[in-house]
């Protein structure tokens, strides 16, 4: 069966993967209402005949219980419909963020679960349009369905923190939920590194929720660092007033600190110099629904190229795969949703919701992990206008609201035209020397860089080269160096990554891209094969020249 974190969240409460085969009915075109039986999760685009269906489709499956039931849905592409014994029971919007729905009381019994997933573009959509990646169908990560009391732990937040001393301390948070008609109390004690944490007791109002916060020190934890990422299982419990456990939740936190000082990022103090990758979560047997096996070997060949980093773009990723970053060290710019957007589309009237939406979604459900070391939003989009700009301030607001232990970003094609970069912690612009112009990557670097300095807010700050890379068709080979081919693709590559890494005033680079990924087929024109082709490994992970290339680089004692 499917993984559904890389480590058991609870002891005390009782939970039930629903990942396995389910029935698949499309809702509209030719095989409207035809029936299919499929693995979930999956995505409908690796189905036979379904490789360019956009539209609806129904998923059912049945499950025996009763109770009070909570349904957690870790992704849906990209809006989903959820119902229960033909009840729609919740709705949500946006692929990459888990949601959950509730219902208490439920009978004993078999049940039916269905859930319609839908990747069509509308004006109802703002995030999800045709753009140059694919907004994948189905039920694209794990469903697991819960049994949860009256009273039960809905989240916890573990923000560590370097004491004067010497000595790890963290505040931690827990919300507790109530599902009862009544006010309950409860009392909320944890666990750590051999540390009792007592949070006193709660009264939670009626159908509502309250927090219990405290601030504890660790006299026994060790730093996690990259090359040592020491973690800890964190346990919640909350009690009654007979001392009896109700409810339980874990987690796995990690003790670092990242800060911004001057222009440097600083991990535990020291400065750290990125040498990583974007990636998306996309594969050419499996689509966005990437397999935990497949999630690793993606990891394994980033660390065999060099690499200490991965940027999640454009959108936030699957839990498990941050488990994984998590276990190996590796650093993670966590974005939230967008990419390329104009003006015109973030006056969408449903931009400022939805996008708020997945910011709180995604910090609810990511805060803990502690190889993810700063926030991204709103990739491409329109920095450069008014409006741009104060939906820039207000997300970037939102995160600061929810989340002041990490630096926040944002990445900009921008230049030289950019007016906000006076939000950011960390300054970020994609560029493509060698690819879309020909001007040499040393000097196209340092013409950008002396304007960041001498004519933007930006300077000062940090500074990430947030993509930079160029295309190339694996086993395209000719001898002179034409674009597309594996030749020409390494050699821009070489000459991008020694211009960045080599420059004083970089923090570090993302290269674009990992792997090879498919694309809207709206953007067919500039994308051979469907595809997004600047991936040093291909959709099948098939290694490419630029492999290589990239790998002399990040591993080069000249650029430690």
């Amino acid at each position: 069966m499917t993984v559904i974190r890389a480590f058991e969240t609870h002891e005390i409460r009782h939970q039930k993967e629903l990942s396995g085969v389910w029935t698949f009915s499309p809702l509209d075109g030719p095989r409207a209402d035809e029936s299919f039986s499929v693995a979930v999760p999956s995505c409908w685009e690796s189905y036979p005949a379904f490789g360019d269906y956009r539209g609806k489709g129904r998923y059912t499956t049945q499950f025996s219980g009763g109770g009070n039931l909570r349904l957690v849905c870790k992704g849906v592409g990209h809006s989903a419909q959820v119902l229960l014994d033909g009840e729609t029971i919740c709705t949500h919007y946006g692929a990459y963020t888990p949601f959950d729905a509730l219902r208490t009381g439920v009978a004993d019994g078999a049940h039916t679960l269905e859930i319609i997933a839908d990747n069509g573009f509308s004006e109802d959509s703002a995030l999800h349009v045709a753009n140059d990646y694919h907004s994948y169908g189905g039920i694209t990560r794990p469903v697991v369905l819960e049994w949860v009391p009256d009273v039960f732990v809905q989240r916890l937040a573990f923000t560590p923190c370097l004491g004067v001393d010497g000595v790890w301390e963290a505040q931690m948070r827990v919300t507790v939920t109530n599902l009862s008609s009544r006010e309950q109390w409860v009392a909320v004690r944890a666990t750590l590194c051999g540390v009792d944490c007592d949070f006193g007791g709660v009264d939670v109002p009626a159908s509502g929720q309250a927090e219990a916060e405290g601030t504890f020190r660790f006299p026994q934890a060790q730093t996690y660092h990259l090359s040592q990422p020491t973690l800890y299982l964190l346990k919640v419990c909350l009690y009654d007033g007979e001392g009896r456990a109700l409810d339980d939740l874990i987690e796995r936190v990690g003790f670092r600190e990242v800060r911004v000082e001057g222009d440097k990022i600083l991990f535990n103090g020291e400065p750290i110099r990125i040498k990583g990758f974007n990636r998306h979560e996309d594969h050419g047997q499996f689509g966005s629904a990437l397999p935990f096996q497949a999630m690793d070997a993606d990891l394994n060949l980033l660390l065999d190229l060099g690499a200490n980093a991965v940027r999640t773009s454009h959108y936030p990723n699957d839990e498990l795969f941050l488990d994984l970053c998590d276990e190996k060290g590796i650093l993670v710019w966590e974005e939230s949703h967008a990419r390329g957007l104009s003006e015109k589309q973030m006056q969408n009237p449903n931009f400022d919701r939805q996008s708020a939406d997945c910011i709180r979604e995604m910090l609810l459900a990511h805060y803990n992990h502690p190889s993810i070391f700063i926030w991204g939003i709103l990739n491409e989009c329109a920095s450069d206008t008014q409006y741009g700009r104060s939906c820039y301030e207000r997300q970037l607001a939102q995160i600061r609201a929810t989340d002041r232990s990490r630096p926040v970003t944002f990445a900009s094609c921008k230049y030289p035209w950019d007016i906000s970069l006076d939000l950011p912690d960390v300054v970020s612009f994609n560029i493509y020397p060698g690819w879309y112009h020909d001007e040499p990557s040393a000097q196209y670097l340092q013409e950008m860089y002396e304007w960041l300095q001498d004519k933007t807010p930006g300077r000062g700050k940090p500074f990430i080269v947030s993509e930079i890379g160029a295309g190339g068709i694996y086993g395209y080979h000719v001898s002179n160096g034409l674009k597309w081919s594996e030749e020409k693709q390494a050699q821009i590559l070489d000459d991008q990554l020694r211009a960045v890494l080599s420059h004083p005033g970089t923090a570090g680079v993302f290269v674009w891209m990992f792997a090879d990924c498919r694309v809207s087929p709206e953007n067919f024109y500039a994308r051979p094969k469907t595809m997004n082709n600047k991936g040093v490994v291909d959709e099948y992970r098939r290694r490419k020249l630029a492999y290589d290339a990239v790998k002399a680089v990040f591993t080069s004692p000249d650029y430690r």
